[in-house]
C-alpha cells in the first residue's frame, strides 16, 4: 500500500490528466512514468512535463520536454522530491534554468473545523454557462490578465463530472473563485483566488471551506493543494500539513 503522499500525488496527476481532456485546447501525453499536460493557457505552471514517481524516468522526460517546448513557449517541468544534478541539467538543456520548491499540503477533511460564516461572504457553485465570469474573477484574484488563462475554464469544463467550480460573492458582487477536482475519495483544491479589494473579508477561507464541505458530502475523505507562500499559513490553520515537497523548473 502506498503512502499518503503517493495517494495524494496520484489524485493530483489524475486531476491534471482529466483537466487536459475537458479544457478546449488541452493536450496530454504519457511516456513511461513521465507525463505532459498542456492546458492552452499562457502560464508556464499550467503547461507541465512531470513524472509521477520519486525516481523520474529521465529519458521519457527528455522526450516529452522536447515535444512540449515545440508546442509552447510557456511551460515547466515538475518532479516529486528534490532535483538531482541530472534533472537540473536536463531542464537547462531546454531553457528551464530556474527551480524552486512546490509544497504539497494535505489534510483529512474530517479534521477540518468549519466556521460556516456567510454573513459577509457567500459561496455558490458555478457552471459552464458562467465560465467567462469565473475566468475574469480568477484572473483578477491572481493578478493576471484574463487572456493569460485563455480557454482554460471554458467550454464544458465547469460542467464536467469530476469538476466543481465555486464563486464567492459579497453584497451581490463576485469576489473570488475556487475549484474542486475529485479522484476517488480525494479532492484537489484549486483556483482559490480573491479580488484584491475583498481580501479582508475572509473569502479565501470561506471558499476553501465550501470546496471541502462539498467534497465531504460527496464522500471524499482527504484533500490536497499546492499553496502560494502567502496563503500557506491560512491552509495550515485549517488543518493542512506538508505531505511532500516537489520541485518546479521554469525559464
Amino acid at each position: 500500500m502506498g503512502t499518503t503522499a503517493d495517494r495524494l500525488a496520484a489524485a493530483y496527476f489524475d486531476a491534471i490528466a482529466t483537466l487536459c481532456t475537458v479544457t478546449p485546447k488541452g493536450w496530454y501525453a504519457e511516456r513511461g512514468t513521465a507525463r505532459a499536460a498542456l492546458t492552452g493557457a499562457s502560464l508556464a505552471t499550467l503547461n507541465c512535463v512531470y513524472d509521477t514517481t520519486l525516481d523520474p524516468d529521465l529519458e521519457s522526460l527528455e522526450e516529452l520536454a522536447a515535444d512540449v517546448s515545440d508546442r509552447t513557449a510557456d511551460w515547466s517541468i515538475m518532479i516529486r522530491g528534490a532535483a538531482s544534478p541530472e534533472l537540473i541539467a536536463l531542464a537547462a538543456r531546454h531553457g528551464l534554468t530556474r527551480h524552486g520548491d512546490v509544497p504539497l499540503l494535505g489534510c483529512a477533511i474530517g479534521d477540518v473545523e468549519f466556521r460556516d460564516d456567510e454573513r459577509r461572504v457567500s459561496v455558490r457553485r458555478i457552471g459552464a454557462a458562467e465560465s467567462d465570469l469565473y475566468t475574469q474573477v480568477l484572473a483578477e484574484g491572481f493578478g493576471a490578465p484574463a487572456a493569460a488563462f485563455g480557454s482554460l475554464m471554458g467550454g464544458t469544463v465547469l460542467d464536467a463530472r469530476p469538476v466543481t467550480g465555486y464563486l464567492a460573492e459579497s453584497g451581490g458582487h463576485p469576489i473570488g473563485t475556487g475549484l474542486a477536482m475529485t479522484s476517488g475519495d480525494v479532492v484537489g483544491v484549486f483556483n482559490i483566488a480573491v479580488r484584491p479589494a475583498a481580501r479582508s473579508l475572509g473569502a479565501g477561507r470561506r471558499i476553501t471551506e465550501a470546496v471541502l464541505h462539498g467534497a465531504l458530502v460527496s464522500g471524499a475523505t482527504w484533500a490536497y493543494l499546492h499553496p502560494s507562500e502567502m496563503a500557506r499559513p491560512l491552509y495550515e490553520s485549517m488543518g493542512f500539513h506538508l505531505v511532500e515537497t516537489w520541485t518546479a523548473f521554469t525559464a
